[in-house]
């Protein structure tokens, strides 16, 4: 039997330069039967491997999945032991991130931090609305603090805005996001920070929650100030509080893939 979602082989999704979108695409095939009764965890030398009835799990592209530590190891086993009768790569959020950094990151970790500070050059939490004054106050009250604490780590300042008009940040402070993002490139934490950053809309928020700054529920919070002030004036719509949730579960992993990283 072939190894699960390894079927690329002349398959043209594998093309696309950018290797976040490559390594996604890769893993858009039909859902493959569960064929596996056990899965287990075994250590090989100082990493870890996830292993489906005594088999190595591998990557869509047909890499073997090694995991850095047990902890980490243990999200993507619990995430293949809890598959009904196919597996749904859709339902195992850290599972597909870990493919991503491997299949995609390792490979080119400038592009995935050249995209990071492109978001940071236009943060979420540096566009404020001019009105209604609620909604400026709660964006201040969820939005400063992680201001703060970027600017006091970087030791540089964010220019703020009002409205959606583009306002230019300057060069030394996204240099300085650079700076910061450079030894934090490993593969597998990259992505997560990848991930949360376009989740969010926000690298500072990444950031922020990968250095313990801002706690995960919080930060979510933070990223649907807007949002959620719309869905009190004009109520929710159940496809968009369905996309919501199925963005949520991929930030979650992405956070439980870091903390499983740190080691707690």
């Amino acid at each position: 039997m072939r190894d699960i979602l390894n079927d690329l082989d002349n398959d043209p999704r594998v093309s696309d330069p950018d290797p976040v979108r490559r390594a996604q695409k890769q893993m858009r095939a039909p859902l493959p039967k569960r064929f596996y009764a056990k899965v287990a965890v075994t250590e090989e030398g100082e990493a870890f491997k996830v292993l489906l009835d005594e088999r190595a799990v591998r990557t869509p592209a047909g890499a073997h999945v090694v995991l850095p530590n047990e902890q980490a190891a243990h999200l993507v086993a619990r995430e293949y032991d809890a598959q009904g009768e196919e597996i749904d790569p859709m339902t195992m959020p850290v599972t597909r991130l870990v493919n991503t950094a491997i299949d995609g990151v390792a490979s080119d970790t400038q592009v995935v931090a050249e995209d990071i500070l492109r978001y940071a050059s236009s943060d979420l939490l540096c566009y404020r609305a001019e009105a209604p004054e609620r909604l400026v106050a709660l964006q201040a009250e969820a939005w400063d603090p992680v201001l703060d604490w970027a600017e006091a780590e970087l030791g540089v300042r964010f220019v703020l805005a009002e409205g959606v008009m583009h306002v230019e940040q300057p060069r030394q402070t996204i240099a300085a996001v650079g700076a910061y993002l450079r030894p934090r490139r490993e593969p597998l934490r990259l992505a997560a920070l990848h991930v949360m950053t376009t989740l969010t809309g926000s690298a500072l928020l990444a950031l922020a929650l990968d250095a313990g700054a801002v706690d995960a529920e919080a930060a979510w919070q933070a990223a649907h100030v807007d949002e959620d002030w719309n869905i009190s004036q004009w109520g929710e719509d159940a496809e968009a509080a369905a996309r919501r949730a199925a963005r949520k579960r991929d930030m979650m992993g992405a956070v439980a893939l870091l903390k499983a990283m740190s080691g707690y």
